[in-house]
């Protein structure tokens, strides 16, 4: 961990919980908690008095995880802490008892099968189960064509050899019909195991009340498989229910029920319970496999602990466990999400160094993390030793790689991707492929390549889907050609392309934009075709006998009735259709709207030294619509005398990327053009400013008596 680490401290404390006959004993037990440990669920506090224990009884209360802890937060007046040079021994500090073991070091032993003389004429009998109708009729049919006596060992045997999970039940409710011999655990285990294949978790849990109430022994193969396929089914308390049962029944979970557990308390987010159970554990004198090192690093990377993270790495080396593929591209993906590209890299060259072979998930995973950093030429330098190593590549990876092309504007290193596709045999493009190199092309305003693309789909019978659609439309209308985007609209639709919200929005994007009222028409039907009620809207608002009221009315519905992504690019759109159409004042009132129905939230921010506007989610005519209100409003301010801040900024974002619609550049022209005091920030890009002294000035000589008109 962090070099700031104190020495080891030992906290006694005695759970409050351990009365609870609820709750297992491994979560109830005094515990040693060392501060290499400790920090990775505790709160940065003041130090607690571990002079007096018992005055801190709410100690487990206090605990937090690593994530939410700062190491730096230290009082000025503590004494430096020395550095952890040395893995410090675990000890227990209840020396009265015994330490009780959690779980068994010796995996369950499975039963050994004799040999049958009767195997290949049963082998070719179970053949012919699986192969028959799966009916209850024709399989008892089936049945009766049995070469010899269902023995207890035929039967297993056969048991063992049917392979739809119906199938297996069908057999097993047949034996117990049949008295023939006890039906014993091997037996419930092998049709549970079925079972398990098949999710079907009920079952399960109904043959485990049979043997509880047949009195046939739950072993631990069956504890393990009603926890795993309680996992699989995502009924993670129903798992944690039937673990802490085999401790009330005195049976000690071997090492696969034990990771099977850790994976599950994971699942549901219980951190501190994962800890306590790795822990006692590792006490046990376990020996964690890279299955449970997964499982950690997975829990501590879905909430980007990256502490956490290197705690597993630390724990591996020490206890001597070598990474599989299967944990490196679990704690690559935990890298990811906890945003440290550098390290992902690190431990990527770390896997490679040490012979292991990375798999298409690998590499998917990394470039990933190389995309959401804007790493783009680290992923194409990863994308070229992939082809010069023979790294398998697969659908998922080159589309991957397609779309972070798309994200960070790479033209042509997406087309020598795409021709590379085409190239494969096994990875030809997709419709998903296709649809990134039209965004490609889309964002970069390349509409005939984009025809072109979109005429080879067509030839190649590759299905187009909306998103690809979307792109297209949003190129076409960008470069004014409303004809080729009536026609991309009519075949997409008639190829079974579903309009969704999405592409309404883009289609009022253009309708925003359009100049002339017959392309605004033309755009109009295709927008009618795909939401009526949007068309209606639009035409609403040009009436002048519309009221405000039939506005908010008519605009709440078709919030209602849109998915949360796109209610905010509805707006935006409505507001600059009007601005367009010289409707300043609909323009004005859509955007409060916009603000009463929560699109923009943190678009004011008020202090004592500051008033700010966040223009970065809003469009252009959105932002100017914006700044207006925003100058009327200080306008009135100023009219009642109040006290206004040292400062104004207004900020647009610094419209890096390539293919960005440029907010910055716009809204510095139309301040210009009102020929308004602010000026761009020297140390924050896409940051306007404007002092006070400036601005009442400028407001006093524009604000006479009316708000700003554009």
């Amino acid at each position: 961990m962090a070099a700031t680490l104190s020495t080891a401290l030992d906290l006694h404390f005695t759970s409050s919980h351990s009365s609870d006959a609820k709750t297992p004993f491994f979560f109830s037990s005094p515990l040693r908690i060392r501060t290499r440990r400790f920090t990775i669920f505790c709160k940065s506090k003041p130090p607690l008095d571990l002079a007096e224990p018992q005055q801190n009884p709410s100690l487990c209360e206090q605990l937090k995880p690593l994530s939410l802890t700062i190491l730096s937060d230290t009082k000025k007046d503590q004494p430096p802490q020395p550095h952890l040079v040395s893995k410090p021994k675990s000890i227990w500090v209840n020396p009265s008892k015994p330490k009780r073991s959690v779980l068994s070091l010796q995996r369950h032993k499975r039963s050994s099968y004799s040999y049958n003389p009767q195997l290949s004429d049963l082998k070719l009998f179970s053949r012919k189960l699986n192969d028959c109708y799966l009916s209850e009729s024709a399989f008892f049919a089936a049945l009766e064509e049995i070469p010899h006596p269902p023995t207890r060992e035929n039967a297993l045997l056969i048991l063992n050899s049917l392979k739809p999970w119906q199938k297996t039940h069908f057999f097993f409710n047949w034996l117990k019909t049949q008295n023939l011999f006890p039906i014993e655990t091997i037996f419930y285990n092998v049709t549970m195991k079925s079972l398990r294949f098949g999710r079907q978790f009920q079952l399960i849990e109904d043959l485990a009340h049979e043997m509880i109430n047949n009195g046939v022994e739950l072993d631990n193969i069956t504890y393990s498989t009603i926890i795993t396929c309680a996992k699989r089914c995502n009924l993670f308390d129903k798992a944690v229910v039937w673990f802490e049962r085999m401790y009330k029944t005195g049976l000690m979970p071997d090492e696969v029920t034990y990771s099977a557990v850790l994976d599950v308390y994971a699942k549901l987010g219980k951190v501190e319970e994962v800890l306590s159970l790795y822990e006692r554990g590792r006490a046990s004198g376990w020996k964690p496999d890279p299955i449970a090192f997964s499982v950690l690093g997975r829990m501590f990377g879905e909430s980007g602990d990256y502490d956490g993270i290197r705690y597993v790495l630390q724990e591996m080396k020490a206890t001597g466990v070598e990474p599989n593929l299967v944990v490196y591209n679990t704690l690559l993906e935990a890298m990811g999400k906890a945003g440290k590209p550098g390290l992902a890299r690190s431990l990527f060259e770390e896997m490679v160094a040490l012979g292991l072979t990375p798999n298409a998930k690998t590499l998917t995973a990394l470039v990933k993390i190389y995309g959401k950093a804007r790493w783009g030429r680290d992923a194409m330098e990863l994308w070229e030793r992939m082809r010069s190593n023979g790294w398998p590549m697969d659908f998922i990876l080159y589309n991957t790689l397609l779309s972070m092309c798309a994200d960070l504007g790479f033209e042509e290193e997406a087309e020598r991707l795409f021709d590379d596709m085409k190239k494969s045999e096994q990875c030809r493009p997709d419709s998903w492929s296709y649809t990134a190199m039209l965004n490609i092309y889309g964002s970069g305003g390349e509409v005939e390549k984009a025809m072109v693309l979109f005429e080879k789909m067509s030839e190649s019978g590759v299905k187009l889907n909306v998103m690809g659609c979307t792109c297209l439309i949003q190129c076409l209308g960008r470069a004014k050609r409303i004809d080729d985007l009536v026609r991309v609209f009519r075949v997409s639709t008639e190829r079974g392309v579903e309009p969704d919200d999405r592409l309404c929005g883009c289609l009022l994007s253009v309708v925003s934009f359009c100049e002339e009222d017959e392309e605004v028409e033309k755009v109009l039907s295709c927008l009618q075709k795909a939401n009526p009620k949007l068309v209606s809207f639009v035409k609403l608002l040009e009436e002048e006998e519309t009221s405000f009221n039939t506005i908010k009315d008519e605009f709440r519905e078709i919030l209602n009735e849109a998915t949360v992504e796109v209610r905010r690019p509805f707006c935006n759109c409505l507001i600059d259709i009007c601005r367009n159409r010289i409707l300043h004042e609909r323009a004005h009132e859509l955007l409060y709207l916009g603000i009463l129905y929560g699109l923009y939230p943190g678009l004011h921010n008020k202090t004592a030294e500051e008033w700010s506007l966040n223009l970065r989610s809003l469009s252009v005519g959105a932002a100017h619509t914006a700044f207006e209100e925003w100058m009327g409003t200080l306008s009135k301010v100023m009219k009642r005398q109040e006290e206004l801040p040292e400062l104004f900024s207004a900020h647009t974002g610094a419209g890096t990327h390539k293919f960005s619609q440029g907010l910055a550049s716009s809204f510095a022209s139309h301040l210009k053009k009102l020929a308004a005091p602010f000026r761009p920030s020297e140390e924050v890009a896409g940051c306007f400013i404007a002092t006070r002294e400036d601005l009442i000035s400028w407001v006093q000589s524009r604000f006479a008596s009316t708000a700003i008109t554009a």
